[in-house]
Order: structure tokens, then C-alpha cells, then sequence
């Protein structure tokens, strides 16, 4: 089974990463991954993709195990097709964030208890086992058929790995003692920094906007940015504000070194009750954000995570008090609080590719254990996601069908599951065109086949 010859030329700007065998072997994947309806296991993948017989089915288990490919390499690739794609000009917007696949087994490699905010409460948090996985996603907007929506397509990954644990004394003994730390460790913060730097580096003439959570809003990102990147994120609701350092005179000559910083201006709650400032109210009604809030805006230095560098800062209240207030920062300072709140809000879109890969593409599925497969296989399904809407985009849109629901008549903008079901159908009709009869029964019994085969989910 081949999928639609538009979305095989996509796959065609990946040749450059693997070697020939071992690209036919990628195809294979990518289409047996498109076209299951059940867990994305290797051997299911075999089967979905009709290769059943075509060489050995180890090799199919050995790509992601042995044999010698990159995937920094692929998500290169990936990355830079997407942005000749989607923003050849103009500014690059990034998004990061982590994300938990739930798995089983205490011998498959990089597993370890995590934050699980799905089964979390505001007055209890759990955890579940697992892997997590830090995420780097370009935000992408397609106005020719997708006015209101923003799409986050998933371009470099990495998994994250707990630190060690507390290990068990010597026999008969019930203390216990620390582990040495590991000198590999990484903190999720420094997964991101590490992965946009690399991206930095594939596109070091282009402007690129970072937008993140609180988690990765800190000084362990914030102070290693490239010098070509920007970031929007959360200012901690105790967090210090600082006044830029007071210049000092001609000829005049202090004890000590210059200062680094200024007074320190007043904490959150006090800044939203101070009345010399008003309040600026704005209504926002775009994907991410719909809400009337009030705000206001100061330069300052937020310098536990920025040191010197001074930052434009946005405090936000929700008029009707449904959020609680906010702070963010921007290290654009010629962006004014519209822009970076409209920024921050696309940022969405990326907890919307987490559900799909999960629900949709088998992020959660694969059933490896060792390291170099673990890190290998999950990922497929994220660059999976991102050629799909890439296609969908040149070619996809103008053959897409929504299925007649009375009860949801005015539908116009496609869901993630259309594109998969849009691309499935495609690709089936493709295969089956010199078979189906010009009308009948038959016809009518084909058509009826192929549309459930292209269902997604």
C-alpha cells in the first residue's frame, strides 16, 4: 500500500537522513503509522502498511534500534521544510512545553514517576509512571482554510529522565543513603535550551519568538537564549522587579563596582492596587483567548532570571475574575502588551497536538525497551503530525469531506481528524481507482468501504 503521491513527495525531503535501504524502510513506517486503526506496534505497522513479506520483519524492529540514523537529523530536516512551507519570511514563532505517555514496566529504559496533570487536582497533585517528553513546536497559522486556528507542528524532542532516586543501604539495614548525582542529568529547561540552540543554529538568519510556561521561563533558559531568539513567559507571582540600574554622571566616581540593578519595585498585589497606574482594558476573541482583562505595562528588570536584561512586563486581571491575575514578560521591548498577550495565546495549540498525537497517531503506544528504540519511536508519531498538516495544507484542503451531522451543520474548519481521514481516503481511492466501476451497486458498496477505512480514531 502506497499513500497519496503528494504526501510520498514530503516524505522524499527526509532521503538526505537515512541511507536507501533504510529510507524504504522510513516509508514503510510512516505509512503502516498513517494508515493503522490500532496500536502503533512495529509488527502492526507491518501489517497496515502491506509489507508483510517485503525482507525480514526484524528489520522493521532494528530501524529504530540499530541502524545508524540521527534523529536531530530528521527533525533538521523536518524544520526546515516546514519553515520554506508554512513562514519562508517574516518571524519564526516556537513553542515549548512537556509532556507525560503513560507506560508500563519497570525495565523499559527512561521511564520514572511524573507530574500527571490529568489525573491532578488544584488541591492534590499525583503522579504516574512513565516518560516525559520535552517538545519543541512551530506555531503556524493557515488562513486559506483554517482562519481561526492556530497549529503547533512538532519539529524536535527530546526525552527528559528523573534524577536518581534513593538507593537501599546494605542488607538487614533500614537506612538509606543518597546517590551520587548523575553528571548527565538535564533538567527539562536545559532539554529546551539545548534544542533551541540547535534550531538557532539551522536558522541563523531568521528572528524567532519562544513562547513557554512558567516551568521554562527561568534564568536556565532565559540567560542562555541565542542571540537571534526572543522569549514570552510567566513572571512568578512573588517574583523580584527591579528598576534599570541608575547611570552614573560624567567624572563621577562611587565606591565599589556599579550597580547592577535599581530599586525594587512593588510585588504583584501591590502594583494592581497602585492607582497612579490605570488600568488599560483590551478585549481579546482569538483562538487561545477569549476574554475581556485589564492591564498594564512597566520596563523592568526581573533579575533573578534575567539579570540585567530588561524586559517589558505585562500584569493581566480578568475583569469578570475568572483567572486569576497574571504576570508575563516579554524581552521584546518594542512589543506592546496586545502583541505578547496575542502571542502567548497561540501557545495552545501545543497542549491540542499533544491530544492528537496521543488519541489519534499512538504517541503512547510504542512497546520498546531499550534506549536507543525508546528514544527513537514515540517521536514518529510528533514528525507524523507535522507532515500531515504539511500536506493538508498544499494539497489536502481542496479534497476534504465532512461527514453529514444534523446535529453539528455548521462545521467549516477541519479538525486534526479530517486531515488524517482526508489523507487516508486519498490514499485509498488512489489505490483502488482502476478497480471501481463507473456506477452501481458496486460502486456505491466500495465508496461505503473506503470511507470507514479512512475514519480516524
Amino acid at each position: 500500500m502506497q499513500l497519496t503521491t503528494g504526501f510520498v513527495e514530503l516524505l522524499d525531503e527526509f532521503v538526505t537522513v537515512f541511507n536507501a535501504p533504510t529510507f524504504l524502510l522510513f516509508v514503510d513506517i510512516m505509512t503502516g503509522w498513517t494508515l493503522s486503526h490500532r496500536h502503533r506496534f512495529v509488527t502492526d505497522l507491518i501489517l497496515s502498511a502491506g509489507a508483510v513479506g517485503k525482507g525480514h520483519f526484524s528489520n522493521y524492529h532494528r530501524f529504530f534500534s540499530q541502524y545508524v540514523w540521527e534523529l536531530d537529523g530528521l527533525s533538521k530536516a523536518l524544520t526546515l521544510l516546514l519553515v520554506r512551507l508554512f513562514v519562508p519570511t517574516g518571524l519564526i514563532e516556537l513553542a515549548v512545553d512537556d509532556t507525560l505517555c503513560r507506560r508500563r514496566g519497570l525495565t523499559v529504559y527512561g521511564t520514572g514517576m511524573h507530574y500527571d496533570p490529568l489525573i491532578s487536582s488544584k488541591a492534590k497533585k499525583l503522579c504516574s509512571w512513565g516518560h516525559d517528553w520535552v517538545v519543541v513546536c512551530l506555531l503556524v497559522r493557515c488562513p486559506a482554510w483554517a482562519p481561526t486556528k492556530v497549529f503547533s507542528l512538532p519539529i524536535c524532542f527530546r526525552l527528559y529522565r528523573n534524577r536518581q532516586g534513593l538507593t537501599k543501604g546494605k542488607k538487614k539495614r533500614k537506612t538509606t543513603k543518597k546517590a551520587k548525582p548523575d553528571p548527565n542529568h538535564r533538567t527539562r529547561p536545559q532539554l529546551a535550551v539545548e534544542m533551541l540552540q540547535l534550531i538557532a543554529s539551522w536558522l541563523p538568519e531568521r528572528e524567532i519568538l519562544v513562547t513557554g510556561d512558567s516551568a521554562y521561563g527561568g534564568a536556565s533558559v532565559l540567560q542562555k537564549l541565542p542571540d537571534n531568539m526572543d522569549l514570552i513567559s510567566h513572571v512568578h507571582p512573588g517574583g523580584a522587579l527591579y528598576k534599570p540600574a541608575p547611570k552614573t554622571k560624567k567624572g563621577e566616581r562611587g565606591r565599589g563596582a556599579p550597580r547592577k540593578k535599581g530599586d525594587r519595585l512593588p510585588g504583584m498585589a501591590a502594583w494592581a492596587k497602585d492607582r497612579r497606574q490605570p488600568w488599560k482594558r483590551m478585549t481579546f476573541n482569538q483562538y487561545g483567548f477569549h476574554a475581556t482583562v485589564e492591564v498594564k505595562t512597566i520596563k523592568a528588570l526581573y533579575y533573578k532570571a534575567g539579570r540585567d536584561r530588561l524586559l517589558t512586563i505585562v500584569l493581566v486581571r480578568d475583569v469578570f475574575g475568572k483567572r486569576p491575575d497574571q504576570m508575563f514578560y516579554c524581552t521584546r521591548l518594542n512589543w506592546g502588551s496586545q502583541k505578547i498577550l496575542a502571542a502567548y495565546a497561540g501557545r495552545w495549540s501545543i497542549e491540542v497536538t499533544f491530544e492528537n498525537c496521543k488519541q489519534l497517531l499512538g504517541f503512547n503506544d510504542p512497546a520498546n525497551r531499550k534506549e536507543k528504540a525508546v528514544r527513537r519511536t514515540a517521536p514518529m508519531s510528533l514528525v507524523l503530525y507535522s507532515v500531515i498538516v504539511a500536506w493538508f495544507d498544499r494539497e489536502g484542503h481542496r479534497y476534504v469531506q465532512f461527514p453529514n451531522r444534523p446535529w453539528y451543520p455548521r462545521k467549516e474548519e477541519p479538525s486534526f481528524a479530517d486531515m488524517l481521514t482526508t489523507l487516508r481516503r486519498r490514499s485509498w481511492e488512489n489505490k483502488l481507482r482502476g478497480l471501481l466501476p463507473k456506477r452501481g451497486r458496486l460502486k456505491k458498496h466500495v465508496t461505503e468501504i473506503i470511507h470507514f477505512l479512512s475514519l480516524a480514531g
